[in-house]
């Protein structure tokens, strides 16, 4: 794996000069690009450094102990070191997900049980809005269609970073929470106390950075517009401002009804279908790529039970990683950290043993 770390600094060399240019500054799409390239071999360089530098210390030492026994009482620890700076840089190397450094949108849908499950869509909502508090990254609500009863039947929300690292970025993190999520408690319409089992959809996106990234044909477009309505039909606007966007060639359809304005709601349309276009072309490319290994939590189908939430228990468990707490009140306060690394930690295992077979 080291053998391709020499390329990786050369490439670093030219990235740096490219970013000196001012015609890459005036092209924001290829400015961005640029700084997340350089931000990611960043971290390579000077884990690299600090792998030479670890070497060049235990060798050192190693002679210097010849002489003097007060030196060989250091060596375990220097190599130690050295082997905790080895390991850091080949994680570094292990080739990431291009995607990493995008922001998402992210479609939270009620599933199995009715009332119960838009209810818990509301909870999950609220749960990633202050995960994404936490991290400092900003959200922004695209749509949603509430029930009777105050969840949401569904619900689309923008989550946007604000950091060039792409191991730092929106995708990087909430690209595993795609899939079904189980809740398990007692609903507040259940008389008895009977625990009830219900399901909540959760579908991620990765945002396409610039329009022109997916091209569409307008001729492809089928546009429809009506008059948008609040919980039980009840109209809430007299105009025809609600949009809903049909992608012909692909089926793909997506409905907006949250702003005013029929433009606003045509645009945020528009996001929602390029990425779902962009997840699209990914997911073709990675079928037409059969013979190499997918990571074991990238290739999840997303009708697959990911995680169950148990309230009588307050215990939380993610079925891919075998994670398991016992502070579901915590986690649904948006402390889901140490649920999205273990599933970095496998996805970054599952990576490393495909560089090792394909070695």
């Amino acid at each position: 794996m080291f053998e391709s770390v020499q390329a990786l600094l050369d490439e670093h060399k030219l990235v740096e000069k490219e970013l000196s240019d001012p015609e890459v500054h005036a092209d924001a799409a290829r400015a961005k690009r640029v700084n997340r390239r350089y931000a990611e071999l960043n971290k390579i360089v000077h884990a690299h450094g600090a792998w030479l530098a670890a070497g060049d210390d235990l060798e050192a030492a190693r002679e210097l102990a010849k002489e003097d026994d007060a030196f060989a009482e250091e060596l375990p620890g220097l190599e130690e070191g050295l082997a905790q700076a080895q390991e850091k840089l080949r994680r570094l190397l292990i080739p990431r997900d291009p995607d990493d450094a995008r922001d998402v949108i992210m479609e939270i849908k009620a599933g199995e049980g009715g009332a119960e499950s838009a209810l818990f869509a509301a909870d999950l909502l609220r749960m990633y809005s202050q995960y994404a508090a936490h991290k400092g990254w900003k959200t922004e609500l695209l749509d949603f269609n509430e029930s009777d009863l105050g969840g949401y039947k569904d619900v689309q929300i923008a989550i946007k970073g604000s950091s060039t690292d792409p191991s730092q970025g929106v995708w990087a993190h909430l690209k595993y929470e795609g899939g079904v999520h189980r809740v398990q408690r007692v609903p507040a319409t259940e008389s008895q106390g009977r625990i009830h089992t219900s399901t909540t959809g959760v579908l991620v996106f990765p945002e396409v950075d610039e329009p022109e990234e997916i091209h569409i044909d307008p001729n492809d477009l089928k546009i429809d517009v009506y008059r948008s309505s609040g919980p039980g039909g009840q109209s809430v606007n007299t105009t025809d401002s609600a949009v809903r966007i049909t992608h012909v060639p692909t089926g793909i359809v997506v409905s907006m009804q949250n702003e005013k304005s029929q433009l606003q709601n045509r645009e945020a349309g528009m996001r929602v279908l390029r990425a779902r276009l962009l997840a699209r072309q990914q997911e073709e490319l990675a079928a037409a790529a059969s013979d190499a290994r997918k990571s074991q939590i990238r290739g999840m189908d997303r009708s697959e039970r990911i995680r169950t939430y148990n309230f009588p228990e307050n215990r939380i468990a993610d079925h891919r990683t075998g994670y398991k707490a016992y502070n579901l009140d915590q986690v649904m306060d948006g402390a889901i950290e140490p649920i999205i690394d273990s599933c970095i930690a496998a996805d970054e295992e599952e990576r490393l043993a495909a560089i090792g077979d394909n070695d």
